[in-house]
C-alpha cells in the first residue's frame, strides 16, 4: 500500500494538461493500492492535488487526504485572496486529518512541513520545472535522500 505526498510550484504552466496527467497518475496508483495522500496546503500544485483527491474520493471511498500544514491556518493564508482562502477552507473541511508542524509561522516551518511530508510517504508526486532553490526542490532532495519513488508530471 503506497502513501503518497505531493509537492510542486505555486504557478502551474498548462493547467489543464497537468490536471489530466495528475488524474491519470492518481487513478493508476489508486488501482495499485495507494490509499493515503499527503498535501502541504500551499497555493498552486498542493491545492490542485488536494482537490483531485477530494474528487476521487467519490469514486474511491477508501482513499484519504491528509494535510500537513506548516503553521496556523490564519498565518498560512494571511496574504491569500478570498478565493484562495475559500478553497483552502473547503479542503480543510474535506480532509481526513490535519497536522501542523509549527504552532506559529517561523523561519523553518515550511522546511519542517516538507520533511514531514516525505517522512510519511513512500512515493512523491511533484510538479517540478527545475528551479533548484525552492520548497519544491528542497522536498524533492529530501525524497531522493530517503530513496522513495518520485513522479514528476511537469
Amino acid at each position: 500500500m503506497k502513501k503518497i505526498c505531493f509537492t510542486g510550484h505555486r504557478q502551474i504552466n498548462d493547467f489543464h494538461y497537468i490536471t489530466r496527467k495528475l488524474l491519470e497518475l492518481l487513478e493508476k496508483l489508486i488501482n495499485q493500492g495507494a490509499e493515503d495522500f499527503y498535501a502541504g496546503g500551499a497555493v498552486g500544485f498542493d491545492t490542485l492535488c488536494a482537490l483531485a483527491v477530494i474528487n476521487l474520493k467519490h469514486i474511491h471511498p477508501q482513499i484519504k487526504l491528509h494535510l500537513v500544514l506548516p503553521c496556523s491556518n490564519t498565518e498560512q493564508t494571511d496574504r491569500w485572496n478570498d478565493e484562495q482562502k475559500e478553497t483552502f477552507n473547503r479542503i480543510i473541511s474535506s480532509a481526513d486529518s490535519v497536522e501542523y508542524t509549527s504552532e506559529y509561522y517561523k523561519d523553518d516551518c515550511m522546511r519542517l512541513r516538507n520533511a514531514r511530508l516525505v517522512e510519511l510517504s513512500d512515493c512523491c508526486i511533484c510538479y517540478y520545472t527545475g528551479k533548484y532553490i525552492s520548497g519544491t526542490g528542497q522536498t524533492l532532495r529530501m525524497a531522493q535522500k530517503k530513496g522513495i519513488e518520485i513522479y514528476n508530471i511537469a
